[in-house]
């Protein structure tokens, strides 16, 4: 629903308002949409014109940079945790992110082409292969498990969801194809 309560344009002093504005409409239209959302209905449900999205945001990847860095930052949190569990509520917490908002994975497969010009390519590796060898010496996880073969998991997970009708199909039928793993990300 558009933001019925803005008043009249305000020009540059409205700024920050409509950059808020604008991130917190795109959250809401790519978790109910997708990546692939109309950038129109963006910047209606922000209430303001597409013009100012796209001085705000150039493009489309931008945007939703901005969008999924408080992801990144969750999941650097849990990362830099010292103790051998932090790979496992990593996990646990990319999976929710990638049922929650598949749009989270949506950005990274449409902007496999963009990402030289950024470090969205490295940053979800380097989050795994910080935390996985601790939980391997640990023994609460395979230690033939790699950095790619948990990316791959995550990315198959991603499918289920992407071929799920419902969120609640979803949701099942990742809890079922993780239960079908378990013996072999085991230690």
């Amino acid at each position: 629903m558009p933001n019925a309560t803005r008043g009249s344009n305000r020009g540059p002093a409205a700024a920050p308002e409509n950059r808020r504005a604008l991130l917190d409409a795109a959250r809401r239209v790519f978790a109910e949409r997708g990546y692939r959302a109309p950038l129109s209905a963006i910047a209606q449900e922000a209430g303001v014109g597409q013009g100012v999205l796209y001085r705000h945001f150039p493009t489309r990847l931008d945007l939703a940079l901005e969008v999924f860095e408080q992801h990144f930052v969750e999941l650097e949190a849990l990362a830099a945790e010292p103790d051998a569990g932090a790979f496992g509520r990593l996990w646990t917490r990319l999976l929710e992110l990638t049922v929650e908002e598949s749009a989270f994975v949506e950005m990274f497969l449409a902007a496999r082409h963009d990402l030289a010009e950024t470090d969205l390519a490295d940053r979800l590796p380097a989050l795994v292969a910080a935390t996985l060898p601790r939980a391997q010496s640990a023994g609460l996880v395979s230690a033939h498990l790699t950095v790619a073969d948990v990316l791959l998991l995550q990315r198959m997970v991603y499918g289920v969801v992407a071929t799920a009708v419902t969120d609640d199909e979803a949701r099942d039928a990742v809890a079922q194809a993780l239960a079908l793993l378990d013996g072999v990300l085991e230690g």
